[in-house]
Formats: structure tokens, C-alpha cells, sequence
């Protein structure tokens, strides 16, 4: 593989590999080759006259899939330096995006997206549609300084419109059809699944096993989300579900006859009464 012996790529390929084939030899060029630095490989390719798609001007090391395009290096290895405008590739900038809004509905089935605008589309075709509406909007674009498994702090710009606003949908239609307590629990869970994960664990047995979890919760995350989209950013204007559990009559603060509110003043009392005796709670 082609990944440095600084990354996490290195760790997430080779991980992967000996879960699959443990006998595998690896061959990792950047651990064994002369070239410490992509400046010495740029020059080594421009002497040799090999084509490479980087420069000394835009040195990035630039990673691209259906869900995102990443870029390090350069000016981005100083913190405080802004990415250059001519960089990125999938968004607009958002003082150039469109000045009217855009409204999409994004239709959900068990937690997976299905449809935008009541068009079904596989998982491709729909992320791709999405990049693009999203792209075209200014949204999606992070930048972060992430800690890296081999333990280096590394600053990492990326652009992902369609993930971005998925994550945004989906958060909106599990606060109807998620219970709170599975939602806590699931939360609570979610960074640990997200290191495995950006560690390189996918084929552990504890990624594994939270998998199983996560895809018990999202058995009846389905229904549909509106979202408005302008100038970089992405809100969320309503979410319906026929597995909804928001009960208009038990939210109303009009008059209604389901939810007593005096059966409040109980529930407040026996959840303060380990306030009430702790006596380092007191106040001098």
C-alpha cells in the first residue's frame, strides 16, 4: 500500500488485511524508500519524469471516495493558516453559493436513506445526488485537528456535502422514533464504534458487537425529513414518521386532559431527595 509510516492508513489497511488473510505479506514502500518527505518524492518524480497529479506549490495529500475528499499537508501543517480558496474541489464557497434556498426532503427506511424527494435511489446514486444539491449549496466542508492511533496530532480538512446533511436528517428522524433511553445508550456508544472504526477495528469482535446494537436501535427509524439549505448551512424545518413517538396531545401547553402536572411535584421530590440528605451538598 501506498500509505506513510506516520497515518492512520497504514494501521487501517494492515489491520484489515491480517483479519482477512493473516499469513499476507505487506509491502509498504514509504517505510523502506530514501524519501522522507513528499517534496523529495515530487523532486524524485519530476527527475525521472514520472507524472504525478501534486506539485511543490500544492503539495496535499488528497484521498477521495463517494463519501468525502480529504486534504493534509502544505499549508495546512500550520494550524493557524486558512485553507487556500483554489483547494477545494466538491463545495462552493458558501459567500458564493446560490441566494436562494433550496428545500429537499430525504426519506428514511430502518435508519438507511432511501429517497430524496420521494425518488427511491440505491445508497450510490443517492449520496452522489445529495453531494451535488449539497456542493452546490456550501455545505460540508470541516476542519479539524484529529489525534492520530500512532499519536500524532494531524490537521485534516474535508469536504463531504452529502454526508454532512444525512448526518443532520438522520439525528432529526431519530428524535421521533428513538425512546430516550435508547438514544442515550446509543450516544454514549457512538464514539467508541466511531474510534474502532477510524482506528481500523472494522472486523473486531467489539465492532461487531456494537453493530448488532446499533442496528437493533435503528429498527423503526423510518419516516422523512425537510431540510433547508443556504449558503453553507443546513436546517432541519420538520421530520415525520408513521413510527413516531411524539405525542402532540402529551406536548401541548394548551389545555389538555392526558398528562396531569401535578403528578410532577412527586417525581421532582423522590429525584431530589439524594440532594436533600447528602450533607456535603450543603451550602454555607
Amino acid at each position: 500500500h501506498g500509505a506513510t509510516g506516520k497515518g492512520n492508513d497504514q494501521v487501517r489497511f494492515e489491520l484489515t488485511y491480517y483479519a482477512l488473510k493473516p499469513d499476507i505479506k505487506v509491502i509498504a514502500p514509504w517505510r523502506e524508500w530514501p524519501f522522507n518527505s513528499r517534496q523529495s518524492l515530487i523532486k524524485y518524480a519530476s527527475k525521472q519524469n514520472i507524472p504525478v497529479p501534486v506539485t511543490k506549490a500544492k503539495p496535499y495529500s488528497t484521498d477521495r471516495n463517494l463519501f468525502h475528499i480529504s486534504y493534509e499537508g502544505g499549508i495546512l501543517e500550520d494550524p493557524w493558516a486558512e485553507p487556500p480558496k483554489d483547494m477545494f474541489t466538491m463545495i462552493v464557497p458558501p459567500e458564493k453559493a446560490p441566494n436562494k434556498v433550496a428545500y429537499i426532503e430525504i426519506s428514511y427506511e430502518k435508519g438507511n436513506p432511501v429517497a430524496i424527494n420521494g425518488k427511491k435511489m440505491s445508497p450510490a446514486k443517492l449520496l452522489e445526488k445529495l453531494n451535488s444539491i449539497a456542493g452546490k449549496n456550501g455545505i460540508g466542508r470541516a476542519d479539524i485537528v484529529e489525534n492520530r492511533y500512532v499519536g500524532i496530532k494531524s490537521r485534516g480538512v474535508y469536504e463531504t456535502p452529502g454526508g454532512t446533511v444525512l448526518h443532520i436528517a438522520h439525528r432529526a428522524i431519530e428524535s421521533i422514533t428513538l425512546d430516550r433511553e435508547v438514544m442515550h445508550l446509543r450516544d454514549s456508544l457512538t464514539p467508541k464504534y466511531a474510534e474502532l472504526v477510524y482506528y481500523g477495528y472494522w472486523f473486531s469482535p467489539e465492532r461487531k458487537m456494537l453493530q448488532t446494537m446499533i442496528d437493533k436501535a435503528q429498527e423503526n427509524v423510518t419516516g422523512a425529513v425537510r431540510l433547508k439549505l443556504y449558503k453553507g448551512n443546513c436546517q432541519v424545518v420538520g421530520r415525520k414518521s408513521p413510527e413516531s413517538l411524539y405525542q402532540p396531545e402529551l406536548a401541548t401547553f394548551e389545555a389538555e386532559k392526558v398528562y396531569n402536572q401535578r403528578d410532577a411535584e412527586g417525581f421532582i421530590k423522590l429525584n431530589a431527595l439524594r440532594l436533600k440528605i447528602n450533607p456535603k451538598l450543603k451550602i454555607s
